[in-house]
């Protein structure tokens, strides 16, 4: 679940709900993803589709899923990237970089084309943020 502070934060900007959509619902099912993780309450209860941040603008994943390519987007990063299987996009990868959410680990990785990438894929990079909720803590500066 979301840590306090990231709750407390997305109820301040009116951007958190506990309205339930079993399409939303669906997308985390679908994608492998337990109902009890930070990512799933994060994507489930929030009304914005993008969130701006410190780094790139990340999206509501099940309006992504539902509303656009999201799900042909998460394959094509993969082996473009030579990604894991267990990594999906946070954001577009517009520009140099993106983030990925590890759905088996919970944890997010930031990657940019170069050597940071090549650095992740022989194993010299690991994920920058241990939980989700570290990296919207971070992201959403409430650190």
């Amino acid at each position: 679940m979301l840590s306090q502070k990231v709750k407390n934060y997305l109820i301040e900007e009116g951007l958190y709900n506990e309205t339930d959509d079993k399409q939303y619902e669906k997308v985390i099912s679908d994608l492998g993803i337990s109902f009890d993780t930070a990512f799933a309450d994060f994507n489930l209860h929030t009304n914005a589709i993008t969130f701006s941040g410190q780094a790139y603008d990340i999206y509501n994943v099940c309006w992504f899923a539902i509303n656009s390519i999201y799900l042909e987007e998460i394959d094509n990063m993969q082996k473009a990237l030579k990604l894991p299987s267990e990594y999906i996009p946070l954001d577009s990868f517009e520009g140099d970089g993106g983030c990925f959410y590890n759905r088996k680990t919970g944890e997010v990785l930031e990657v940019e084309l170069g050597q940071k990438l090549i650095d992740f894929q022989n194993g010299k990079l690991q994920p920058q943020w241990s939980s989700f909720n570290d990296f919207l803590e971070w992201y959403f500066e409430l650190s």
